[in-house]
């Protein structure tokens, strides 16, 4: 299977890479970002069988579908050290029931307590081997921009491992302090991290001006290594998380509250649009998807995307209690229209967006959305209210982001009558937003961010995870804070080191 850019029509130097270079990569040359040139089927035999498997092997199964550069036993051996009940204490995706039809996916079981751990755990991995399959000499440089999960999860993955460094940027005010601990204690000789003055989408941005600077890919050149990326516009960072949604479904299939060939609704509380877009490719493969929720917070512009086919990032941002979702551009949105309205439009409204911060799709292709999707958005106050009701009425302890997209499944849920199943996904642990969740169901603020896990576990009864357990303790290694305009400067530095 080879991999193409979402802008090109072919002809682009990039057009045809194998897997191992798509990952290794990152980001195709002119900008796109890497698609598989077909996709994968999975059959009712498939489904069949992956219900009686392990979940590593279950990954293994999927990931060899798209990476057919990659052996099945290469592939085996590397999700299940990823996926080992070390990493994964009771398992890397639990459903929890919580309603005649409602299940959450758990995906924050990992060393990191949120979603991300499910696919960097693997995919350093597979970048290791992509290095020996494409017969690279020099080092793997990763850059990443995050705004809270993402970043400590790759630098949990990428610690360590050879012939790899990893920097990492996140804004100064817009993640919790749990995340920023995480992040500023982490352990491990080829690591940095950088806070950048401003929001993610400064990060976010400052990270794509230095993929797309040939002088700098030139000066990393001479000092022996190259750029590459752990976010999910990387397509070894997505292929994983496609792997959980069609898991669910072998785990609803076996808890009996579906039967093969069902349709299930799906709910995504969505930044930037990789979770989702997993879900959706697992529903191109051939997963039996009804629906799909896009759940924004305030910063709702992917809800006003489906509702009126028009992206426009030329808006006030907000930060908010669930800042895995303070987002303006949503970068993995480009794969969707690329596999709806192909790569010439794509290109087009990439452009469109790049020179005047918005674009609006043709209307074909907002047809097609209506058809799978619903965005819809819950503001702060809902939020907190969503977390005390679920926690009151149901006795379950949720973060801020899955309040998000709890509350938009239920109402989609009440305002549609669709009494299909529906998955909502759970991305990372109460504990890491924890100050917030004290407030919503106390009605109190808590005595400071440090000490709010605990007086969250005092109320509550529920365990604080392993991973964030006396973090305030650790000692903080990174405390350097730059203007988005000193971002390359920071990253030629580290090079150097």
């Amino acid at each position: 299977m080879k991999y193409i850019s979402t802008r090109s029509a072919g002809g682009a130097a990039e057009s045809g890479v194998s897997a191992a270079q798509a990952i290794k990569q990152g980001l195709a040359g002119d900008g796109g970002l890497f698609m598989p040139e077909e996709l994968p089927e999975l059959s009712e035999d498939d489904l069949i069988k992956l219900c009686k498997l392990p979940y590593y092997e279950r990954a293994a199964f999927v990931i060899a579908k798209f990476l057919s550069d990659y052996t099945h036993d290469e592939l085996l051996e590397d999700c299940r050290e990823a996926y080992s009940d070390a990493r994964f204490p009771g398992g890397p995706a639990p459903l929890k029931n919580i309603s005649s039809n409602i299940d959450v996916l758990e995906l924050w079981h990992g060393p990191t307590a949120a979603f991300k751990d499910m696919a960097l755990q693997v995919m350093p991995r597979l970048l290791s081997r992509a290095l020996a399959k494409t017969g690279e000499k020099r080092d793997a440089y990763i850059l990443v921009a995050t705004s809270g999960d993402t970043g400590k999860a790759a630098l949990e993955g990428y610690r360590d491992v050879d012939r790899v460094k990893i920097m990492v940027f996140y804004p100064v005010s817009g993640v919790s302090t749990i995340q920023k601990l995480q992040m500023a204690t982490q352990e491990g000789s080829n690591v940095n991290v950088c806070a950048v003055s401003g929001n993610f989408d400064d990060a976010q941005n400052g990270v794509k001006r230095i993929f797309a600077d040939r002088d700098a890919a030139a000066k990393l050149d001479a000092q022996g290594c190259f750029l590459s990326s752990a976010n999910s516009i990387n397509w070894g960072r997505l292929v994983p998380q496609v792997v959980y949604y069609i898991s669910a479904y072998c785990d609803m299939i076996n808890n009996g509250t579906i039967i093969l060939g069902d349709e299930i609704n799906i709910a995504v509380p969505t930044g930037n649009f990789g979770n989702i877009f997993a879900a959706y490719i697992a529903y191109a493969m051939g997963l039996p998807v009804h629906r799909f929720v896009c759940a924004s917070n305030r910063n709702n512009i992917l809800t006003n995307f489906f509702e009126t086919g028009i992206y426009d990032r030329n808006r006030m941002f907000y930060t908010t209690m669930s800042p895995s979702m303070d987002i303006l551009i949503s970068s993995n949105l480009e794969r969707l229209l690329y596999l709806i309205g192909g790569s010439e439009r794509t290109a087009l409204y990439m452009k469109q967006l790049s020179e005047t911060g918005l674009y609006a799709v043709d209307s074909d292709i907002r047809e097609q959305l209506e058809l799978k999707f619903s965005g819809a958005f819950c503001d702060e106050s809902e939020t907190a209210l969503t977390i005390k009701m679920i926690y009151e009425n149901y006795n379950y302890l949720i973060d801020t982001h899955t309040a998000v997209g709890l509350n938009c499944a239920m109402r989609y849920n009440a305002i549609s009558g669709d009494k299909r199943r529906m998955l909502v996904v759970s991305t990372a642990s109460p504990y890491k937003f924890a100050s917030s969740v004290y407030a919503a169901l106390t009605g109190n603020t808590a005595d400071d961010d440090i000490a709010a896990p605990g007086m969250l576990a005092e109320y509550t009864g529920v365990e604080i995870p392993a991973p964030l357990r006396g973090i305030e303790d650790r000692p903080i290694r990174f405390r350097t804070v730059i203007e988005p305009a000193d971002m390359l400067r920071e990253v030629l530095t580290n090079a150097s080191e």
